[in-house]
Parts: C-alpha cells; sequence; structure tokens
C-alpha cells in the first residue's frame, strides 16, 4: 500500500513474489531520485499527512481555527453571514463529540462483555489455539477440507488468485465467528479459500516458523550433504511449539497432496515453494539480503514437501 504526499492510496496486489519485489525496487528507485527537500505546495496549501486519534483531530480543528490564515475578500464576506447562533451550535457539536469519544468504552470492556470477541485473523497463533482448545486453528482444518475436497484438480492452485472482496468478506465471516460453511454458493470459487488460507498465514504476527528460528533454518537449507541438511531441518522442525509444528505438519500433508497432482494443476513442489515461501517464514527485520532470503524461503519450503516423510515422520522412519 502506497500513499502519497498528496493523500492518494494507490494498492497493488500480486501473489507472485518475484513480481512484488520489482515493483518493490522501481518504486524505492523512483523515490530515491526526487529531490531529498522536495515541498508539494499549491498556493499557502501544505499537505501534512499525520495519523490522529479522534479527540487529537478535533483538537486540531480547533487550534487551526484561532490561527490566522490569508483570506479572500469572499471568504471574509462569508464569514461575517454567520450569525453568533451558528457559532455556538458548531462549538456544541465538538463538545458532544469530544465527550463521547472519551467516553468510549475500553476494548477490554467490550471483550469481556462478548461485544467484540477475539479476531482469527491477525492474532497469534497460539492465542487461537488457545481460544479454540486445540493446536490447529478449525479455519485451517475447513480451508484444507474444501480444497481437498474440489481444488486438487484446478489448474494453479493456490498460485492463481481469487476476488479479494469476496476474500476479504470471508475474512470477516470468520472474525465474527459465524457459522462458516465453505460450501455455501458464496465461496464456489476454490480461489477464495485457498486467497483466504493465505492471507491468515501472511497475517500471523509472527509467522508460522517464527522469528527465532529464521536464521536456523536458513543455514539449515545452506548445507550441502543432503542427508545432513534433511536432519538438520527435521531436527529445527521437532523444536517448534506445539501448535506451529500441528500446524505446519497439516499443511505440508496437505501441500504434499497438491504437488501429487501436478500433471493435473500444474503445481509442482517448486511453484509451492515460490507461493508458500515468504508467506510461512520471514525474518523479523528486513535488511538488503531480502532476494536472498526469499531463495531460501522457498527452497526451505520445497525440500520440506519433497522429504515430508522423513522429516514429520516417527524417529523409526
Amino acid at each position: 500500500q502506497i500513499t502519497t504526499v498528496s493523500g492518494n492510496e494507490f494498492l497493488l496486489q500480486s501473489d507472485i513474489d518475484f513480481l512484488i519485489l520489482d515493483w518493490f525496487h522501481a518504486i524505492k528507485n523512483a523515490i530515491d531520485r526526487l529531490p531529498k527537500e522536495q515541498r508539494i505546495t499549491s498556493g499557502n496549501l501544505e499537505f501534512k499527512l499525520r495519523r490522529s486519534s479522534s479527540i487529537e483531530l478535533l483538537n486540531s480543528l480547533d487550534t487551526e481555527s484561532k490561527e490566522p490564515k490569508p483570506e479572500h475578500r469572499k471568504s471574509l464576506i462569508f464569514r461575517l453571514n454567520y450569525s453568533a447562533s451558528d457559532t455556538n451550535d458548531r462549538s456544541r457539536v465538538k463538545s458532544r463529540l469530544k465527550k463521547f469519544i472519551s467516553r468510549r468504552p475500553s476494548l477490554k470492556t467490550l471483550q469481556e462483555k462478548g461485544l467484540i470477541k477475539d479476531q482469527i485473523f491477525g492474532s497469534h497463533l497460539h492465542l487461537v489455539c488457545e481460544h479454540e482448545k486445540s493446536t490447529v486453528p478449525q479455519f485451517v482444518r475447513l480451508c484444507i477440507k474444501a480444497v481437498e475436497r474440489r481444488g486438487l484438480d484446478v489448474d494453479g492452485i493456490y498460485r492463481v488468485s481469487g476476488n479479494l472482496a469476496t476474500i476479504q468478506k470471508l475474512r470477516f465471516v470468520v472474525n465474527q465467528e459465524e457459522k462458516l460453511n465453505l460450501d455455501d454458493s458464496q465461496w464456489e470459487d476454490i480461489h477464495v479459500v485457498t486467497g483466504a488460507l493465505k492471507m491468515f498465514f501472511r497475517e500471523l504476527p509472527e509467522p508460522l516458523f517464527p522469528y527465532c528460528f529464521f536464521e536456523q533454518f536458513v543455514e539449515a537449507i545452506k548445507i550441502q550433504d543432503n542427508t545432513t541438511r534433511i536432519k538438520s531441518i527435521r531436527t529445527l522442525v521437532k523444536k517448534l511449539p506445539r501448535p506451529n509444528y500441528d500446524t505446519m505438519k497439516i499443511l505440508f500433508e496437505h501441500l504434499k497432496k497438491i504437488a501429487a497432482k501436478e500433471s493435473v494443476n500444474l503445481m509442482s513442489t517448486q511453484s509451492l515453494g515460490i507461493v508458500f515461501g515468504p508467506t510461512l517464514l520471514r525474518p523479523e527485520k528486513e535488511t538488503g539480503n531480502m532476494a536472498v532470503h526469499m531463495l531460501y524461503q522457498n527452497q526451505i519450503v520445497e525440500l520440506m514437501l519433497s522429504e515430508y516423510s522423513k522429516i514429520f515422520g516417527s524417529e523409526e522412519d
């Protein structure tokens, strides 16, 4: 999402990570070419971008109204036509708005009263699991079942994007804890289901592969000897918190079924690695090695799919 100095907002979206990276570099290069002290003005108007709470915004209106501003003759005559009662009415409205906003109950109070429920999207994985008394989020299970029931043979499954508005609608339904039926006609496009599942993992505050494990997985995938590399990845996977491990296991088992139908859906382990790599694991702080990290992210997912039984199987296996 890009916000310009004039207040315009643009949303660029793609499931193809290398395309996103190209966009990022193109935009960054364009910004770097701009003069450092460039400011956009229109007459005496300066565009100011800031984030404010509701009360701060109302207070700023009061402050700005007291500041002397150059005015045209026409606007001055227009002001003189306002009666004192009009001014008083506006002051009373502002005062009531301030009182209303300041008396709003806190988020915690609304949650305790059940008026606002815990969100599924955007919540930590372990909190979702604790709330549901499980180790794998119910939404993840429902999406996987729906895809395996009617999406294994679909061309470009997980690579093709679904309608974003419908995905957001599904997200809203899930967050409101409404009874979810993915066989409902409004979710008939399987790409909407896969898009929502990817969005769930993308919006986790901490990815499925926890931040503290990222560098360890990257070092493991760099190992040249394949047997040692698989063993290192397996050791790291076994150390993951239970919700992460169980969710990862059921997800990769599902993706392995997708890859098994590659001749029909054209989704190989490499394609799935490109789609899910940056979604499932990423560094806590992005550095200049973004492209290199992306390569390792893809390779880790690809290896774990190719060697699923060795990584997630029992010791005897």
